[in-house]
Formats: structure tokens, sequence, C-alpha cells
């Protein structure tokens, strides 16, 4: 087993974590008939699929015994992070009614 894989077992989980709580927020605002009103689903809809480019790219990265591994790895670190970001600055957001 090569030496970063760990690192991209926790990218992943966490990220297919995080996918499913994207998945439940733009659930709940179409339910709620709030998605017209807001602009919170967009950014839901962009942490998705930032979360879900991480959760593929770590999959390779797990899967690949090349040296392409670590690239993969790494871009996935990348896009978890702006992820994050992204959920981050939505959550805030909404916390102090902006959006």
């Amino acid at each position: 087993m090569r030496e970063g894989s760990d690192k991209s077992t926790h990218i992943l989980n966490a990220s297919s974590n995080l996918l499913g709580i994207c998945f439940i927020l733009i659930t709940s605002f179409r339910v709620l008939h709030l998605s017209s009103t807001t602009f919170f689903d967009e950014l839901a809809v962009l942490s998705l699929v930032l979360f879900m480019g991480s959760c593929i790219l770590s999959f390779l990265s797990i899967r690949s015994g090349t040296t392409k591994s670590v690239l993969y790895e790494n871009i996935a670190d990348g896009i978890f992070l702006a992820g994050l970001i992204v959920l981050f600055i939505t959550t805030i957001l909404y916390s102090f009614n902006v959006i």
C-alpha cells in the first residue's frame, strides 16, 4: 500500500458525508419552496459539485497504484477545502440572514 492512501480515505469519507448533507439541504429547500426566493440552494449545489469532485478524485487516488495517485490526492484535497469554504460561507451568510 502506498504512503498517501490514508489521506485519500479520509478525504473520501468526509467529502461523501458532506455530499449527503448538501443533498439534504437542497432537497429541503425545494420541498419548502424556498429555492426560488434565496441564493442558498445555488451555493449548496456548488458545494455539492465540489464534494463530488473530491469524492471521485480521492477514489481514483486510492484505486490507482501509479504516480498519478499523488496528483489525484492533492487535487482532491484542494477541491475538498474549496467545498468546505463555500459551505462555511453559505452557512454564515444564511445565519446572518444575508441570503
